[in-house]
Order: structure tokens, then sequence, then C-alpha cells
């Protein structure tokens, strides 16, 4: 019988959530260097008098990492949530993903191709495995500002389409990862089923549990020990030495 509760709450272990981590405080960084409000800024940078492009790619950010962290909180008690939420955070990324397509598309250039030098080189940063102890919150925004450094080649220029196309890159990496862990949570649910399952499995354990732990009683009739029997009225106690002997009790 698996265990009622899920594991959860692993996610700063996981290489998604360190990407994640990274494109947002990346985003937050690229939108506050490369997107004015202000139509008098003397260099052309992405026009955006009301500041909706900035909100809209700062939350899709926020989105993406945020519902990593619910779904693998909520884990413990539903699958199916947690897919659910693994699913909101890839179709966030997608869509900051479109946002940073189209700034380089404005800018009338094109966004490397996966054959190319450059996306190449993104795409081979190794990222290393989350060394934890027991100081979570310190050591997981460590690690994640320790793999950044890994991009800061690209991500530190001051061509905002080459940070841009960097980004781009990181966030299809995050989103391969993401369908990885999906497909990782379907197969999970199919083994051990969800919450609402288990628990119904736990209280039927419980109670032929205590059943079998009831002493059997005598047979009015004969003596001999009784057992515990079912009928379409419901259950009762009836002779072992049946049908020699047709005693019988209410349960």
């Amino acid at each position: 019988m698996p265990d009622l509760f899920d594991k959860h709450g692993g996610f700063r272990r996981l290489h998604s959530f360190t990407l994640a981590t990274i494109v947002q405080i990346e985003t937050l960084r690229f939108c506050r260097r490369f997107l004015t409000f202000d139509h008098r800024e003397s260099d052309r940078k992405f026009y955006d008098p009301k500041g909706r492009q900035y909100d809209q790619m700062t939350q899709a950010a926020r989105s993406g990492r945020q519902n990593i962290i619910e779904g693998s909180e909520r884990s413990s008690t539903s699958k199916d949530t947690e897919m659910k939420l693994t699913d909101v955070s890839r179709a966030s990324l997608s869509e900051l993903r479109g946002d940073y397509e189209i700034f380089i598309l404005d800018r009338e250039q094109l966004p490397w191709s996966v054959h190319s030098p450059e996306a190449k080189a993104v795409n081979a940063v190794s990222l290393d495995a989350a060394p934890f102890a027991d100081d979570l919150v310190h050591e997981s925004a460590r690690h994640a500002l320790e793999q950044r450094r890994k991009y800061a080649r690209w991500l530190d220029s001051e061509d905002a389409v080459v940070v841009a196309n960097a980004m781009l890159v990181i966030i299809g990496r995050a989103l391969n990862m993401l369908k990885s862990q999906i497909q990782a949570q379907g197969r999970a649910f199919e083994e051990t089923g969800g919450f609402s399952e288990r628990l119904v499995a736990k209280r039927l354990e419980a109670r032929e549990g205590r059943k079998s732990a009831e002493p059997a009683p005598d047979c009015p009739q004969c003596a001999q020990p009784m057992r515990r029997r079912k009928s379409a009225n419901g259950d009762f106690w009836g002779c072992s030495a049946y049908p020699d002997c047709k005693g019988s009790r209410p349960a």
C-alpha cells in the first residue's frame, strides 16, 4: 500500500526551477535595461509607452517560476493539480519566449538558428546539481546565481538582441525539462493513483484491520469459533463448522 501523502516540496533541486529562477531574474533585468516608457529616449529601445510589455513579460516570468513551486507543494495531495500547475508554468514561459522573439523581430533581426554556434554554446552549458544541506532558501539562491554566471557572457552583453537570443535558448531548455516533468508526474499518477484513491484505500485497509482484530465469538449451538461472513443483508457471524453446524449471530 503506497503512502497516503506523496513526497513534495523538492522543487529547489530541479534544474527546471534553477532555469526558471534565472529566467525571472534576467527578465526583470532585461526589461529595466532595454524597455522604455519614455519616447524621448535618444537611443532606439523597444517602445512601450504604457509599460504593458514590461508588465506582461515580468508577470509571465514570475508565473513560470511560481507555478513550479506551487505545483511541487501541492503534489502531496493532488498529482492532478501538480501536473496542471507545471503545465501553467510551461505555458507562461512559452508566452515569454514569444515576447523575446518579437523583440528581436522588431529590430529587423532573426532569432539564432538552433544550428548556429551561439545557440549551441548556450545550450551546451552544463548545470551543476544542487548541493543543499539545511539552509534551502539561502543555498538555493546562491546556487541559482552560480549557475547564472555560466551564461554571463551572453546575458551581460550590451547588445539587447544577444541577450534576447540567449533567453530564447534558456527558456527553450526549461520548457523541455518541464515537459519531461509532466510526463514523469503522469507516470507516477498511473502507478500510485491520486490522493483521493489512496485515502479510500487507506480507510478500507484500516476498516479491515479493525475487523480482523475483533475476537471471534463462540457458536451458540456447538461452541466452535465463528467467522465473519457477508450476505445480501450485511455482515454476520457464521459457525466455522458450517455446513455441519448452521449456527449464526449478528455481527
